[in-house]
C-alpha cells in the first residue's frame, strides 16, 4: 500500500512539474521584453534563493549539508541551472521558439540513452517505442505550426539548443542517484545558491564592464516584471526543482523525462484559452501521440526492481 501511494505521489509531482513548465512560456515572454536573458536569470535565481532562505533562517525548513555535500552536488548544478539555462537562452536568441521546442523534445531520447548506459535503467521495447511516439508528437506539432523544421540559418543557435537538451538529460540521470542520498530540499537549496551567485556575478560583471549598471535594476520597478519573475523564480525554478527531485527519487529518469513532454500540451492549451490562439487538427493529432507515448512509457513495461530505491535511505 505504501509503495503505491509513494509512486502515486511521485507521478503527481512529475505531472505538476510538467504543468508549471507548460505555463512558464507566458511569463518568459513578459520578462525578456524588459531585460536581457542574463539579467532575467540573475533576478530569477536571486528571488528563488531568497524565497527558500527565509524559511530556512526561520527554522521552518531544516537544511543539513557540508562542504563535501556541496562538492558532490556541484556537477548537478553545473548541468542545470548553470549551463542549461544560458545555453537555452542564448540559443533561442538566434533561433525560433518552434525550433527550440523541437530540439527540447529530444530530451527523453538523450535521457533514455544516458540512463541505460550510466545508471543501468532497463526499458522494454514497448516503452522505447512509446517514448519515441511522444517525442514525435511534440515534433509534429512544432513542425506543422512553423511549416519548416530547423529552418534557421544559425547553426550556432541550434548547436546551443542541442547542448542544452543534452545538459537537461544529464541532469535527469545524475539527479536520480543523488535523490537517494539527499532530500529534495537539500538538492534544490544548493543548486539555487550556486545559480544565484554565478548568474548575478555574470550579469553584474557584464554591466560593470559595459557601463550599463542601471540596466540591471531598471526592470525591477515594473509590477508586470515582478509578477512574471515571481512565477519563474518561485514556481518554475524553485518548485519545479523540488518536484523533479522528489519524482526522480521514486520513478526512473526516462519516465520522468517523457512526462515532461506534457508541458507542450499545457502550453498549447494555455495559448488557446489565455492568448486566444487557434487550435488546429495537428495539435489534436500531436496531443494524442504525446499522451499515448507517456502512458506507454510509464505503464507499458514490466515491473522491475530498482536497487537504488531500497538500498539507500533518505538522509
Amino acid at each position: 500500500m505504501y509503495s503505491h501511494s509513494r509512486n502515486g505521489a511521485a507521478y503527481l509531482a512529475a505531472l505538476s512539474y510538467a504543468a508549471i513548465l507548460g505555463f512558464s512560456f507566458l511569463f518568459v515572454k513578459l520578462t525578456v521584453t524588459e531585460a536581457s536573458p542574463m539579467d532575467v536569470l540573475a533576478h530569477r535565481f536571486a528571488l528563488s534563493f531568497i524565497a527558500l532562505t527565509i524559511p530556512v533562517l526561520l527554522g521552518w525548513i531544516k537544511i543539513s549539508i557540508t562542504r563535501r555535500d556541496i562538492v558532490r552536488i556541484l556537477p548537478l548544478a553545473l548541468l542545470s541551472p548553470l549551463v542549461y539555462f544560458p545555453l537555452q537562452a542564448f540559443g533561442l536568441m538566434s533561433t525560433s521558439s518552434s525550433e527550440g521546442g523541437i530540439i527540447q523534445a529530444t530530451v527523453p531520447i538523450f535521457t533514455l540513452l544516458f540512463a541505460s548506459y550510466f545508471i543501468k535503467e532497463r526499458t522494454t521495447g514497448v516503452q522505447k517505442i512509446s517514448l519515441l511516439l511522444s517525442v514525435f508528437g511534440v515534433i509534429f506539432i512544432f513542425v506543422m505550426k512553423s511549416g519548416a523544421p530547423l529552418a534557421s540559418n544559425s547553426f550556432g543557435g541550434i548547436l546551443l539548443l542541442v547542448l542544452s537538451a543534452v545538459c537537461l538529460s544529464g541532469y535527469n540521470v545524475l539527479a536520480r542517484p543523488l535523490t537517494q542520498k539527499y532530500r529534495p530540499m537539500e538538492l534544490t537549496y544548493v543548486t539555487s545558491i550556486l545559480g544565484c551567485v554565478v548568474f548575478n556575478l555574470a550579469a553584474l560583471g557584464y554591466h560593470a564592464i559595459d557601463g550599463s549598471m542601471s540596466a540591471y535594476t531598471a526592470p525591477l520597478v515594473k509590477p508586470d516584471y515582478w509578477l512574471a519573475l515571481a512565477y519563474l523564480g518561485i514556481l518554475s525554478t524553485l518548485v519545479t526543482s523540488l518536484l523533479s527531485s522528489f519524482a526522480l527519487k521514486w520513478i526512473e529518469a526516462s519516465k520522468m523525462s517523457v512526462i515532461g513532454n506534457l508541458s507542450t500540451l499545457i502550453s498549447m492549451l494555455a495559448g488557446a484559452y489565455i492568448l486566444q490562439e487557434q487550435l488546429a487538427y495537428y495539435h489534436i493529432i500531436g496531443a494524442i501521440m504525446i499522451i499515448a507515448g507517456v502512458l506507454g512509457t510509464n505503464f507499458g513495461g514490466r515491473k522491475s526492481f530498482a536497487p537504488s530505491q531500497t538500498t539507500s535511505a533518505n538522509r
